[in-house]
């Protein structure tokens, strides 16, 4: 009996299984020799914010670690989708890396119709940076010194108090509609092209209430150009133990400016996991804690997949509140 043998069958099988050999390899020595070019790295807001305060400090420090310019390139927009969609679409090669507050990627799905990106889906995710309560404070013209009389007076002249933000939809945005649901007032938003511009206008008195993040605000506190009322962590901020918390008034109430990075979907896992290791040495540098904490932030730092599960669940939690409020953004 004749049989035939199909000799081409094991010679594809090699192709292919030296042709997967051949792009691990590739990927594990790409990933020791990056970076071997200039780094972007995208914030989706106007400069001045605490993604822009972050992201400068963090890039000079990559810079002098990898030899390799780090580049801060603000793109603001859409609450940060614009920015966002431009990473999502650049070169899944490392050199392109999105800097935000997580609100971006695990808000704005709600918020939005029509959204160019998914906020997971389309992302790698890096690492978490920082977090930043959110400092609640106005105008020192607004006659109130606490949360409580705040919650007052806003009840006795309703409609009177406008609320400034950062942007639509954004995470001082769903801070101010999460106070607002849990102390039954009502205030007017008014939105602003990044969290400098809206921290600007209420230290000017164009604004009245502000609740933005501790990093871009404080410093107009200090100042006392905007008068602090409270932070909104669940404890009080070492740098700022004058403020109280909005959670000794509303017990369990934390919003905050969560910092993260991720880089387009599809980057390899060596390169994701070498600015992993890079960026949480950094962080933990006595001199970065201390730049942070001076303004009542904290260091964050996390593995990829923990990042990732912060995402899906603050997607979560904050799509009930959208729920909840009946607002329509757009």
């Amino acid at each position: 009996m004749l049989r035939f043998i199909n000799t081409r069958t094991p010679l594809l099988f090699a192709s292919l299984l030296g042709l997967l050999l051949s792009f691990g390899i590739t990927s594990v020595a790409l990933a020791q020799t990056y970076p071997t070019k200039a780094i972007r790295i995208v914030v989706p807001f106007a400069p001045g914010g605490t993604s822009d305060i972050l992201a400068r400090a963090l890039g000079s420090k990559l810079t002098e670690a990898w030899g390799q310019p780090v580049l801060v390139e603000n793109k603001a927009g859409a609450t940060g989708n614009v920015g966002a969609d431009f990473v999502a679409k650049a070169p899944a090669d490392g050199y392109t890396l999105l800097l935000t507050d997580l609100s971006v990627l695990s808000i704005n799905q709600s918020v939005f119709t029509n959204m160019p990106y998914d906020g997971i889906k389309d992302f790698a995710p890096v690492i978490m940076v920082a977090y930043s309560p959110h400092a609640l404070g106005v105008h020192p013209s607004v006659p109130v010194s606490s949360v409580k009389e705040l919650i007052d007076y806003a009840k006795a002249n309703p409609g009177k108090l406008n609320f400034a933000i950062s942007g639509t939809g954004g995470a001082p945005h769903l801070a101010g509609i999460a106070f607002a649901q849990r102390t039954g007032i009502n205030w007017a938003y008014i939105p602003y092209k990044g969290g400098s511009q809206a921290v600007a206008d209420v230290a000017a008195g164009q604004s009245n209430v502000i609740m933005n993040g501790m990093l871009a605000t404080y410093p107009t506190i200090k100042s006392g150009r905007i008068k602090g009322l409270a932070v909104s962590s669940l404890h009080k901020v070492s740098s700022a133990p004058e403020l109280p918390t909005i959670a000794e008034v509303l017990p369990g109430f934390e919003t905050g400016s969560y910092q993260g990075i991720v880089a387009p979907a599809g980057t390899s896992s060596e390169v994701v996991a070498k600015l992993n290791a890079e960026i949480t040495r950094i962080m933990a540098t006595q001199d970065m804690k201390d730049r942070l904490a001076a303004q009542g932030t904290e260091v964050r730092s996390s593995s990829p997949d923990a990042l990732l599960n912060f995402l899906r669940a603050e997607k979560t939690r904050w799509a009930q509140v959208i729920k909840d409020s009946g607002i329509k953004f757009d």
